[in-house]
């Protein structure tokens, strides 16, 4: 059976006093390839709630982007029950946004012709200004009429985030989506997807395998053992943005979560 103890006792997140987002009940997952069966995910639980960030940090292969693939209804589990708003999750959903490790922009289309490609269906006028609010959210003014090729990593990935907003998701699903940009361009684009969520309050699942990232951005860190994974705990980040990543409550979560899969972590 999976645990959802803290590492520490640690006040709840904010959000979750929120109403119940979505849900994962007791959700097995078993891949057959070849006439071999590989069990992948064994009985997750969890709930996340209105507006919450939770990161689902694990090891590389652990599991982490089959749950993620699931909850967005990419995959359907073996056994168990995914629920969003209530109503089970049978397929993907145009209201349920998924960013990808390999940015999707379009090399073909401009930066306003990525934002506005899920916009087609809006009035003219409320698609150039959706399109425009984006734009100047995510720092690209200026750069409307530039090709993704003509931009750099972090500039895409920041592309793709808006045009992920700009069709105003319920949710968003983030597979690892900064793992490859250089470590100062991953701080920069933290720090950017942490402004954009508190402006717009979206619920985000975002996978990672980085424990600092976790702990940076989460509201709550669910944290997955080896495949077949379970939830080993889940970790209430109870520090507000922005987050002093020196402080002692910062480093004692941190290190915690080291400690808890096993590894010391030594500055």
């Amino acid at each position: 059976m999976s645990s959802t103890m803290p590492i520490a006792a640690t006040a709840n997140s904010p959000a979750q006093a929120a109403p119940v987002k979505l849900s994962v009940d007791h959700v097995n997952m078993t891949f057959n390839r070849d006439g071999k069966t590989t069990p992948v995910l064994e009985d997750i639980n969890l709930q996340v709630h209105e507006g919450e960030f939770i990161c689902l940090l694990g090891p590389s292969g652990c599991g982490k982007s089959t749950l993620l693939n699931t909850m967005a209804g990419f995959l359907s589990p073996t056994s168990g029950a995914i629920r969003i708003d209530g109503e089970p999750v049978t397929g993907p959903d145009p209201r349920r946004i998924f960013v990808f490790q390999e940015r999707g922009v379009f090399p073909w289309l401009t930066v306003e012709g990525n934002i506005g490609f899920g916009l087609f269906k809006l009035p003219e006028a409320e698609r150039k200004q959706r399109i425009a609010h984006y734009i100047k959210m995510v720092g690209l003014g200026g750069f409307e009429q530039s090709y993704p090729n003509e931009l750099s990593g972090g500039m895409k990935q920041r592309l793709e985030v808006a045009r992920a907003l700009a069709v105003n998701p319920d949710m968003l699903f983030l597979d690892e989506p900064f793992g490859a940009l250089d470590s100062i361009t991953r701080l920069i684009m933290r720090g950017e997807l942490l402004r954009i969520w508190q402006a717009e309050r979206k619920t985000i699942i975002f996978v990672t395998h980085d424990i600092d990232e976790a702990v940076q951005l989460a509201d709550r860190v669910v944290v997955l053992n080896q495949r077949p994974a379970s939830i080993q705990q889940i970790v209430n980040i109870d520090i507000p943005h922005p987050r002093d990543l020196s402080s002692p409550r910062y480093l004692e979560l941190r290190d915690g979560i080291f400690h808890q899969i096993g590894l010391a972590h030594h500055v």
